[in-house]
């Protein structure tokens, strides 16, 4: 399961993009439940926004059952997230993501389509409107992937139907049963494992 990812490198044209916040510092360690970036299609342009990783709908009423992850073989029938996938389509940039490998002793690997590559989560959001504040939340979209959850990651022509509201549901389908995308990876020392460490340490090899 893709528990933790990084977004430490964009380009001057995304930092460009309306809504990148000032001063966005550089994440080698996200958690769910953490502030995340997520890029939507706002009047047909392209928009940031900062968002909870942890999708919270309107009508959700115990804020600890905020799924961070949204299957793509169910995502159009579950309750929770079939309106969002109508409708509320969003990506998750990052550089890369963890994963946790082995039996007695579980060891971090990192993976990504090239060092210092940009890439784009699948991912759906929600608006919880909190007195007269509107908060936004998100869910990665994962798909199986070498007996493991992964993220849907989508390249630029999916990115763009994916986020286009006019997409019509049959090409979102086939979009969610895409194969796994081909990944680098390599083994990491184990000071990711600890969610408080954010730095580039994180990346240092096993």
């Amino acid at each position: 399961m893709c528990g933790r990812y990084a977004l430490f490198r964009w380009s001057p044209a995304f930092a460009a993009l309306p809504g990148f916040p000032v001063g966005h510092q550089a994440q080698w360690n996200i958690s769910p439940g953490a502030q995340v970036l997520i890029q939507r299609q706002v009047e047909g342009a392209p928009e940031l926004a900062l968002a909870r990783w942890g999708l919270t709908p309107p009508w959700l009423t115990d804020l600890s059952r905020t799924p961070a992850h949204a299957r793509a073989e169910t995502l159009a029938e579950q309750p929770m997230f079939r309106e969002a996938l109508r409708l509320r389509r969003c990506l998750m940039p990052a550089n890369g993501f963890y994963e946790w490998r082995g039996s007695a002793r579980k060891r971090p690997y990192w993976l990504t389509p090239g060092e210092g590559a940009s890439l784009f989560f699948a991912a759906i959001w929600e608006a919880y409107p909190v007195q007269e504040q509107v908060w936004l939340s998100c869910a990665v979209v994962t798909q199986a992937a070498m007996n493991q959850r992964r993220p849907l990651i989508l390249d630029e022509a999916a990115q763009a139907a994916w986020l286009d509201p006019a997409t019509p549901l049959p090409r979102i389908q086939e979009l969610l049963a895409r194969p796994p995308s081909t990944l680098r990876e390599r083994v990491l020392a184990n000071f990711v494992n600890d969610p408080k460490l954010d730095g580039p340490e994180c990346l240092t090899p096993g």
